[in-house]
């Protein structure tokens, strides 16, 4: 998985998080497979189609914080991430 720090696009602008489709027991297979990148200041109350109970890793970037629902239109309970 990259580094915290290093959530950034090929042309250098900044990412807070970046959500994996893949995962595995072997840490160093984790973070795989589709990805979807979360923007700084993105509010995101329903995934993406096809993104739903699909996400099985993810990276948060520095200076960050990544909160998650349980349910679509942020309801149920919730979790905060950060770096």
């Amino acid at each position: 998985c990259p580094s915290p720090s290093d959530l950034k696009r090929p042309n250098s602008t900044r990412l807070c998080a970046l959500l994996y489709a893949d995962n595995s027991p072997y840490y160093e297979q984790c973070c795989a497979g589709a990805v979807l990148p979360v923007e700084p200041g993105a509010d995101v109350p329903y995934m993406p189609r096809g993104w739903a109970d699909e996400v099985s890793s993810l990276v948060v970037g520095t200076r960050c914080e990544l909160t998650v629902w349980s349910r679509n239109g942020k309801k149920g309970s919730k979790k905060k991430f950060k770096a």
